[in-house]
């Protein structure tokens, strides 16, 4: 049944938000994105570098991610995701061995996005349409691989904002002073931006469900608030711990896992978030797309024989 939307209710949203989280296993949805992310990074990482370097040049490209990575994950991190990378763009010798080599980065870097499609559709209650066969499969990774051109292209578009940025910040550090902070602020707003466009992307186009952008849009600015807050948090979490003396050499994957995992449980829990909000204020019937059905969630199931049964007692006793 469809409410008004009033900020007082963004508490319960916020819970119940959680509680479904639980029942869907989002932190071991979490645990399992974590471990193809590692997989997929390389080749993930090369194709968006080669897309946004056509503007700005592959070092520009390279540099703003690595500058981006080493923020985010630690010194640790960012140099394990550059060695991945390098050793993922290694030229091979022989036209069919370097076609074959392609075709592999391709596959490799949609098995991140063709995990999280499986998980978004478990989250709505979805289930891809039996005998889907060889197409079904082609076109599942035709859509993930359409996620990672889409990376590309926020990539470029969030080079292009912190490059105007920088040229006004050269320009007006000497002549106004006194503007810097408000540059500083729409630097982060532009970051924003382009990280809720991410997260809408990835909430409208994965899952095989038909959901209005105004359901995405809420989902995509609450999951972008709290991978935001959450970035300084862990940031700083990585860099006061001692994952060296604990784990030696093996320091900086273990560094790259927990990002990795904190990143899916942001994700999952916006997706979370936008299923619950729509199914509280949408008057209509949630559907598939062409290649989904809508399935009964098996946590649902249990909490209506629970509360069926409870009925029956109080029916009884009565």
């Amino acid at each position: 049944m469809s409410n008004k939307f009033k900020l007082k209710n963004i508490p319960s949203i916020i819970y119940q938000a959680y509680d479904e989280m639980l029942d869907d296993k989002g932190f071991k949805m979490a645990a399992a994105l974590s471990y193809y992310a590692v997989f997929s990074l390389g080749p993930l990482l090369i194709i968006v570098i080669a897309i946004a370097g056509f503007i700005f040049g592959e070092e520009a490209a390279s540099g703003q991610i690595f500058g981006e990575i080493k923020n985010l994950t630690g010194a640790d991190g960012a140099i394990m995701i550059e060695t991945i990378v390098k050793g993922a763009s290694d030229k091979t010798a022989g036209i069919v061995a370097t076609v074959f080599s392609i075709v592999l980065l391709v596959l490799g870097s949609v098995g991140v996005f063709v995990e999280l499609q499986e998980s978004l559709n478990i989250i709505w209650g979805i289930e891809p349409k039996p005998g889907r066969g060889v197409w079904g499969f082609i076109k599942t990774r035709l859509v993930s691989f359409s996620m990672v051109a889409a990376t590309g292209f926020l990539l470029m578009i969030s080079l292009v904002i912190n490059s105007a940025i920088a040229l006004i910040t050269m320009y007006m550090s000497d002549k106004f002073p006194g503007l810097l902070p408000m540059l500083f602020i729409l630097n982060n707003a532009g970051s924003f931006i382009v990280i809720t466009l991410m997260f809408a992307l990835i909430y409208k186009v994965l899952p095989d469900v038909l959901i209005s952008w105004r359901y995405v849009w809420f989902g995509a600015i609450l999951t972008s608030a709290l991978f935001t807050v959450g970035k300084a948090a862990i940031g700083l979490y990585l860099g006061s711990s001692s994952f060296s003396s604990t784990y030696g050499a093996a320091a900086s994957l273990i560094v790259l896992f927990i990002w990795i995992y904190y990143s899916g449980l942001i994700l999952y829990y916006g997706a979370e978030l936008t299923q619950v909000y729509r199914k509280r204020y949408s008057g209509t019937e949630l559907l598939a797309n062409a290649d989904g059905i809508i399935v009964p969630k098996v946590s649902e199931l249990l909490k209506h024989a629970v509360e069926a049964g409870l009925k029956k007692k109080i029916e009884t006793k009565a």
